[in-house]
């Protein structure tokens, strides 16, 4: 039997998100019919805000709500260290370490010649003009320890040599091939403490 065009419809953009097959999908569009009309329509409301609210930092290139974002702006923060992430949600991730009081630069990818993906393709060029800028005294690399990541931050470090600003790199903490996000806060207040220079 034929599902209706409505639900087929539904499982088939469900699948599209990452980690979702058929099965989670199927199983979530029946959830959502079954759930209150309330329920979906706050569902669909919240999509469409983060397609229509939500902006990149024009300074970190984080995800924001407002422009410049609440850390760039917070005179709290020291400007003058940078922690360069890979992705947005890995700000979110050093955040709740409530240990890291400088300001982030997201790259928005890393560098992977296999995907395409080079330095040109990054924010590798606005971090710099941010050193320069902002009399930047350190950059922490914080990108992922696998080899993408490892790559990277060799690049930036290089990147960066004539700049005159101290380079480090978060420290071994985290295990090869493993990801920011997934990281214990111990295990990454480690890496941040014992970070060493590029």
């Amino acid at each position: 039997m034929k599902r209706p065009v409505p639900v087929t419809d539904l499982i088939e953009e469900l699948k599209r998100l990452p980690g979702i097959g058929q099965k989670t999908a199927e199983r979530l569009s029946f959830f959502i019919m079954r759930g209150p009309a309330e329920r979906a329509k706050k569902l669909a409301q919240a999509i469409r805000d983060v397609q229509e609210k939500i902006v990149l930092c024009s300074s970190c290139h984080g995800i924001t709500d407002e422009n410049p974002c609440l850390i760039c702006k917070n005179p709290e923060r020291d400007s003058t260290q940078i922690c360069v992430v890979e992705e947005p949600h890995d700000v979110y991730v050093m955040e709740n370490l409530g240990e890291y009081r400088g300001v982030y630069h997201v790259l928005m990818g890393v560098i992977s010649p296999l995907d395409g993906i080079g330095p040109a393709d990054l924010t590798i060029e606005a971090l710099k003009e941010r050193v320069q800028q902002d009399k930047v005294k350190e950059v922490i690399l914080a990108t992922n320890p696998d080899m993408e990541g490892e790559s990277t931050a060799v690049y930036i470090s290089k990147f960066l040599k004539s700049l005159n600003v101290k380079v480090t790199r978060i420290a071994r903490g985290l295990p090869v091939g493993a990801e920011i996000e997934y990281a214990d806060s111990v295990t990454l207040i480690k890496s941040l403490e014992g970070r060493t220079e590029m």
